[in-house]
């Protein structure tokens, strides 16, 4: 029987080797049906298109692929970023995909495969913003507000290293969505918000000024698909054979993420 294990093996195998893999190399799964979780929140990897209402995004055209190839059937569910970890730990859903940044404390709960993209997180603020130009002034701008999710990178990075260590510091706003701070830094209801790379330029150049990029880059974080502890997808070495070349198709994605964005196709309500 075709087990769960080698599936998942084969789709980390896969999404990161060279696009020269011999079929020999993957496993069959024989059409079996995976079932991967995602928030359809985070642009441009997941989101729902708000012209066509249809989920679209990197993650998911990158997963359609590789149904393809490994011949199983792709369900995608729903569920919200606060829950998707532990419901894949359960074994609720075969696998997770929603931007997660790897962490040494997440990997106690569940298996990463390795990186698919990485990125660096900036400063995404309003065009006519002249109050903080980096997130030193911003730290000592104390009126300023911050809009995070709970529990993500950009919150933990607001924190640690923009204000002063206080989870509960009030000058953070936390929201349900990413879309909704967003949303909340346009309305003017906070100053900053935090996001990865590809994200940032994609939201600026669609804009028409009304947003920018302030300061330098705020730490280096690696994406990675997550899956059920002990799924065996995760192991350290596995996709060795791909050599230098995997970082290398991660980094080529993202300019046509930045092309999807400014051509309209994935840009959503946030």
């Amino acid at each position: 029987m075709f087990s769960r294990r080698t599936l998942l093996a084969g789709l980390t195998a896969l999404v990161l080797a060279p696009l020269s893999v011999a079929a020999a190399e993957l496993p069959d799964p024989a059409g079996r049906t995976v079932v991967v979780v995602t928030e359809n929140a985070y642009p441009p990897l997941q989101f729902v298109d708000p012209k066509s209402g249809k989920a679209i995004g990197w993650e998911y055209d990158a997963m359609e692929e590789i149904a393809k190839r490994l011949n199983f059937k792709l369900e995608i569910q729903n569920t919200s970023w606060d829950a998707m970890i532990q419901a894949v730990s359960d074994g609720q859903y075969d696998i997770g995909m929603t931007g997660i940044t790897i962490k040494d404390e997440r990997k106690t709960q569940v298996d990463f495969s390795d990186p698919y993209m990485r990125s660096q997180q900036f400063m995404l603020v309003r065009g006519d913003e002249t109050r903080f130009t980096d997130a030193k002034t911003f730290g000592a701008f104390t009126d300023g507000l911050i809009g995070a999710q709970i529990g993500t990178s950009p919150f933990y990075t607001a924190v640690y290293e923009i204000l002063d260590g206080n989870e509960q510091n009030p000058r953070i706003k936390l929201f349900e969505t990413f879309g909704a701070t967003v949303q909340a830094l346009k309305a003017g209801d906070v100053d900053t918000v935090l996001t990865d790379s590809v994200a940032a330029q994609g939201y600026v150049d669609s804009s028409a000024g009304g947003l920018k990029v302030v300061g330098g880059p705020l730490g280096t974080e690696d994406f990675g698909f997550i899956f059920k502890k002990g799924s065996g997808s995760g192991r350290p070495g596995q996709c060795r054979h791909r050599g230098a070349e995997g970082g290398q198709h991660a980094r080529q994605a993202e300019p046509e993420m930045v092309r999807r964005l400014q051509d309209g196709r994935m840009i959503a309500a946030r």
